[in-house]
């Protein structure tokens, strides 16, 4: 369900928009089939899909969930600074010096956070920023495999790293575990084309089915060789992390994978509108106020240019989802001042009236908004209130690029 329950609408129905509003209730509820879906396999959060520090502490109180996936360093040690979580994966290399030497300075940092490696150089560019002798511990370290599916000399999903073979993964474990001030602790290898694809053909059904079968295989080879690399110098593998929401079923049922990074299906957005082996519910939203009317079936709303990162196209715009029946504009589409919305609904649209948007990405509609405006049914009454009122990164401060 993507249209606003009546409920929320009422609970926020006094407030001025624009603003952004969370359903904590279909959250918690998509979590909850999120991990279902894992089957078992614990499922560590992407806290690139949240952005809210309130939302990502309330959800690592949710059964299944355990850890964090972080998307930059600098993120991570401010998450372990609040006490959010002390077991963090940042899922993207740093090459930023200052972070580095603070990460190395601290044992608290150095317990609680692992960074993402594909190459010596990131190795080498650790050990420039803060050579081994100056750290007060081990630098926890993950291989970023790549998990696209290789045709021919064509790559079909996210090229991440350079690491996609066996051989290629057993040389760089090799030379992580030779080299002083750093321990190799797991594997990631997120399969993109499979976890984060819409159902569009029957084609790219073909591609999913055919990458989940070479993928099982290869990744299941590579943590053996890894696995066998880090043992032999007296380590362990801690983890091997795989999938995301959109491959939550076929992911979990490899032997190899041990935990799963995902988080986008807990907030619904837009780009989940488009799979067919499950639904999350809309959770997130931000609502924008009517500014003009230019005929009787057209409106304009201020705002609404929030268009998602990836390949541009017509699934990178936000979905209008209350009330029911606008579309944009052929000629204008979302703007970043305003927004023309066409359809028989904008009859009835008054100026200031609310209309709610989704964003296509989970997360990035953080970027936005200095807050968000919290709803929850209260079993005592049930009746859904506004609960709170979280900050979000941006709304405490915190930028991350």
């Amino acid at each position: 369900m993507s249209v606003p329950r009546p409920s929320v609408r009422a609970a926020v129905a006094d407030r001025e928009a624009p603003f952004s509003v969370l359903d904590l209730d279909a959250a918690l509820a998509n979590t909850a089939d999120l991990v279902r879906r894992a089957s078992g396999t614990p499922v560590r959060l992407a806290t690139k899909s949240v952005r809210i520090r309130p939302l990502i502490s309330r959800l690592l109180e949710c059964e299944g969930i355990e850890g964090l996936l972080a998307y930059h360093l600098g993120e991570a040690l401010w998450l372990v600074d609040e006490q959010v979580s002390y077991d963090i994966l940042v899922a993207y290399p740093c090459v930023t010096p200052s972070l580095l030497r603070q990460l190395t300075a601290d044992s608290r940092y150095l317990d609680a956070v692992t960074v993402m490696v594909d190459s010596v150089e990131h190795l080498d560019l650790l050990d420039a920023a803060s050579p081994p002798e100056d750290r007060v511990g081990l630098v926890r370290v993950c291989l970023d495999v790549d998990a696209s599916l290789a045709v021919g000399p064509l790559h079909l999903g996210a090229r991440r790293s350079p690491v996609h073979t066996v051989e290629d993964a057993t040389r760089l474990a090799g030379q992580i575990c030779a080299r002083p001030g750093v321990e190799l602790v797991g594997i990631m290898a997120y399969e993109g084309q499979v976890a984060g694809t819409t159902d569009t053909s029957p084609a790219v059904a073909a591609m999913k089915a055919a990458s989940v079968k070479e993928l099982a295989g290869r990744r299941a080879k590579i943590v053996a060789a890894v696995r066998t690399v880090v043992e032999a110098r007296g380590g362990q593998l801690e983890f091997v992390n795989g999938g995301g929401t959109g491959s939550a079923e076929t992911t979990s049922v490899e032997d190899a994978v041990t935990e799963i990074g995902a988080g986008s299906g807990i907030i619904g957005s837009g780009l989940f509108d488009h799979y067919r082996t499950f639904s999350p519910a809309a959770a997130e939203w931000f609502v924008l106020p009517v500014v003009r009317r230019a005929a009787t079936d057209i409106v304009t709303v201020a705002g609404g240019g929030r268009i998602a990162s990836g390949v541009p196209g017509a699934d990178r715009v936000p979905v209008v989802d209350f009330p029911t029946g606008l579309s944009f504009s052929a000629t204008e589409g979302a703007g970043e001042v305003q927004t023309p919305l066409r359809g028989t609904a904008a009859r009835d649209l008054g100026l200031g009236d609310h209309v709610w948007f989704r964003h296509a990405k989970a997360g990035e509609q953080a970027e936005w908004t200095d807050k968000v405006t919290v709803v929850s049914r209260d079993p005592a009454d049930n009746t859904t209130h506004v609960i709170a009122d979280w900050p979000t990164y941006r709304g405490e401060g915190k930028v991350f690029v």
